[in-house]
């Protein structure tokens, strides 16, 4: 059985696509996957699985997300090792004047077409900082992700990708959770 991270977007937040995670882990167990853990109310899961590529776990994912609690939900899907070079490419950690508490990342579903990254630069706001990967954009936010506009929409539009934004935090938990999984599955 291989771990996985599955990142849904847009659930549990202001009173809309409300998913209970008791319910939630139900819908990953109808699909076949074991070791089904959750993480914070905003769509977190880490489960295992029969080997498959993330694309088809977050087909698989949204589409029965859809028939059970009847809306669409993107779902983007990340393999341990993924996420695991997720974390360690991050360009913020280098900076002793970056305060972790204010990293977020924003996973992408896809690699994305070329895009215009001057345009994304030109919306950051004083002290922000933003760097680009392949599967990954990286935040820094010292005001708050709250007040960025450097959004998780704003980003999918940019980059014409689906994309689903955790923080630092939130990240390394699902790291965490995931290794002690795939540590039990061995």
């Amino acid at each position: 059985m291989t771990t996985y991270i599955s990142t849904l977007r847009g659930i549990n937040v202001s009173g809309q696509k409300l998913i209970k995670m008791a319910d939630l882990q139900k819908t990953y167990e109808k699909l076949g996957f074991g070791n089904i853990t959750t993480y914070v109310q905003s769509g977190n899961v880490v489960f295992t699985g029969k080997k498959a590529t993330p694309k088809e776990l977050a087909a698989s994912i949204s589409q029965q997300i859809a028939k059970d609690f009847g809306f669409q939900v993107p779902v983007l899907v990340l393999s341990i090792n993924s996420l695991r070079q997720i974390i360690a490419s991050n360009p913020f950690l280098q900076d002793s004047e970056k305060d972790i508490a204010f990293i977020h990342i924003t996973f992408l579903s896809s690699q994305p077409p070329k895009f215009d990254e001057k345009a994304i630069e030109e919306k950051k706001l004083g002290g922000e900082a933003i760097a680009f990967t392949n599967m990954a954009v990286y935040l820094y936010c010292p005001n708050g992700y709250g007040k960025t506009k450097l959004t998780n929409s704003f980003l999918e539009t940019k980059l014409q990708v689906s994309a689903t934004t955790r923080n630092w935090k939130t990240t390394n938990e699902l790291v965490r959770i995931a290794e002690e999984i795939s540590l039990l599955n061995k």
